[in-house]
């Protein structure tokens, strides 16, 4: 099978153990918030925040595949800078050192000599972690390391892990907000044509021991490659969640062909009241609101719903490729909402799917990667044809074409 991908598998579930540690002890979780800079901050969000978390994520994800791979580290990307400003105004580079003790002095300076913290986090850093997988045992595939680009979100949905909920209670499987909605994002693409190859999507937190009131995570994973088309084999959703996926492909399997199918979609929090209106012409009460990128795209990939769509230009490359590898690997995607809108179907054969080797023309700062057109991830695109058919003649014109 892919190296490329069993690695990505070990040093995500690194980065959730590392996300986990990060969220045991209270104390230690208030020394790790240091607000965004201007340039680094997504705009939808008032209040954003960096964490030592997200930084250490990125860079063991980095140092990692570095180690293993000599030259990739240079060709991963992600949002997070990694230099810290500790308490005495020392300016800190993060990065992960050779030994866990260099480790532990350099993340002291960060925690302002807070060493009991700082041997706690090298300990996870420097731990070995292994992932296996029957389904991925069985891929024989290899993709040159010279067209490979990877995009990293160290911890998407920095706000509910920095909120820290853990007693929301799911929607028909779907968790609106809380820990349950935080990812972490890795999607390797061709650097050469922007195609998404191969996508990991580990959720760290997924069900809590309520006596240890330690966490246990899933991961996801998914490959495409001329031709190959793998990915790994969901858990039981509806057991675990207590819940039923919503998905049509499930639950229309046995309907009669009189009555035209019900979409369900999942959206944020802040999406259009245009959108919301044309959407529950379509799916009717089958629309659910999600916290994280990652999250919404994950319920696509889980069958909980059919498709996660989203009008702003506020997720940006590290939030989609990972899924959309994913989805790919299904016999689904993630295009561009926009240019579905202004498609002519009858010469546009192709549907207009995100790429992530280009920069937005005259962008600036994390605008320059963002997917400006908004999105939507689909897991069939048959189904995505008719849900675009049935959603188009409930939009305005003035929205099809802005």
């Amino acid at each position: 099978m892919s190296d490329i991908l069993r690695e990505l598998l070990c040093v995500s579930e690194k980065a959730a153990n590392i996300a986990r540690a990060c969220r045991q002890q209270e104390a230690l979780f208030q020394l790790l918030i240091e607000e965004k800079k201007e340039g680094e901050k997504n705009k939808k969000f008032t209040v954003d925040f960096k964490t030592l978390a997200d930084v250490l994520v990125q860079e063991v994800i980095k140092q990692n595949m570095e180690n293993k791979f000599p030259g990739l580290g240079e060709k991963i990307f992600g949002e997070e800078s990694n230099e810290f400003t500790n308490d005495l105004g020392e300016k800190i580079t993060l990065r992960l050192c050779p030994t866990e003790e260099e480790t532990v002095e350099l993340l002291s300076k960060v925690l302002n000599g807070n060493t009991l913290a700082s041997e706690a986090l090298a300990k996870v850093v420097h731990q070995d972690v292994t992932f296996t997988d029957p389904t991925l045992d069985s891929i024989e595939i290899t993709i040159p390391l010279d067209i490979v680009g990877i995009w990293v979100d160290p911890i998407d949905s920095t706000y509910q892990y920095i909120k820290g909920s853990a007693d929301i209670k799911s929607n028909q499987g779907i968790f609106p907000s809380g820990l349950q909605c935080v990812t972490i994002l890795i999607g390797v693409y061709d650097i050469q044509t922007g195609i998404p190859l191969m996508g990991v999507i580990n959720q760290p937190f997924v069900s809590q021991d309520l006596n240890t009131l330690r966490w246990k995570g899933e991961c996801y994973w998914g490959l495409s490659y001329m031709g190959t088309n793998v990915y790994s084999l969901p858990p039981s959703i509806s057991k675990r969640n207590g819940g039923a996926p919503r998905s049509l492909l499930t639950e229309n399997a046995n309907a009669g062909a009189e009555v035209p199918p019900q979409f369900s979609a999942v959206i944020s929090t802040s999406e259009k009241e245009t959108i919301k209106a044309a959407l529950s012409r379509v799916c009717g009460d089958r629309i659910f609101r999600a916290a994280g990128a990652g999250y919404k795209s994950l319920c696509v990939v889980q069958g909980l719903v059919d498709v996660y769509i989203f009008s702003e230009d506020t997720t940006f490359k590290w939030d989609s490729c990972a899924a959309h590898a994913i989805l790919r690997a299904m016999g689904g995607g993630m295009v561009d909402l926009k240019e579905c809108l202004d498609r002519n179907t009858e010469t546009a054969l192709d549907l207009p799917q995100l790429v992530y080797h280009v920069e937005n023309e005259g962008a600036s700062g994390v605008d320059r990667w963002a997917n400006k057109g908004g999105l939507i991830a689909y897991r069939s695109s048959k189904q995505l044809e008719t849900f675009l058919s049935r959603l188009l003649p409930n939009l305005s014109p003035a929205l099809r074409h802005r």
